[in-house]
């Protein structure tokens, strides 16, 4: 059975290569993003900002959300300012809220419906100069499992948590041999994830395939967060 999907943050590289894999599976997925560069999808729409006065109208059910915008600003916890932190949660967490809430009732229309927030291994395992994304992505984290159970048995909902991926979002980490490498030693898999390792979860937890799972949060990180190699 055909699905449609809705992807916010649709321009980013991990978006791209999710809604290719569910094309190729006969799926409509429809885009929005700040940007305007972006792949082939079946409608795409070109938002000022992630709220909910900029989100369009759809009038047909929709099978499915995934919530992708983010951000990575990195600096020792003194230096964030005020600003910093209202901006981080503003595009990582009431940006998610204001998708879902808008996008609620074309989800109540369709069956096994499923929302997937993109969180961070930040959230869950303590790293220097996080606090900012760590904080954003730990309230995101909190949406996801309180909406899974207050969704429930319509709507599953749940969170995807990514080590360093190889996006644009991530270029200034692994923009030089060295940098990439030393990217590569601190994964107990010795890789940096691609785009496609997030689409191929995305799509399960989309599926009918993620029938019985709600309120997760499935790290797709190398083992980073719950790994130590001695």
């Amino acid at each position: 059975m055909a699905n449609t999907y809705l992807f916010a943050g649709a321009s980013s590289k991990m978006a791209e290569s999710a809604a290719s894999l569910l094309k190729q599976q006969g799926h409509s997925v429809i885009g929005l993003s700040t940007k305007e560069t972006h792949s082939d999808y079946d409608a795409f729409y070109t938002l000022s900002a992630y709220e909910s006065a900029n989100f369009p109208k759809i009038e047909k059910p929709i099978n499915g959300l995934v919530y992708f915008p983010g951000t990575i600003l990195l600096k020792p916890f003194q230096r964030f300012t005020e600003e910093d932190f209202m901006t981080d949660f503003k595009i990582n967490t009431l940006g998610a809220a204001a998708f879902i809430q808008t996008y609620l009732t074309n989800l109540k229309g369709s069956d096994n419906a499923s929302i997937v927030l993109i969180s961070s291994v930040a959230a869950r395992a303590g790293m220097p100069f996080h606090s900012s994304i760590a904080m954003a992505k730990g309230a995101l984290e909190a949406l996801g499992r309180s909406l899974a159970a207050e969704l429930a048995p319509g709507i599953r909902v749940n969170c995807i948590a990514p080590s360093l991926t190889n996006t644009k979002l991530a270029e200034k980490f692994l923009n030089s041999p060295e940098k990439l490498d030393a990217s590569q030693k601190r994964n107990p898999l010795k890789k940096v994830g691609e785009a496609s390792d997030l689409a191929n979860a995305i799509e399960f937890l989309l599926s009918e395939k993620a029938a019985w799972i709600t309120g997760q949060c499935m790290a797709v990180d190398g083992g980073m967060s719950t790994l130590k190699l001695m």
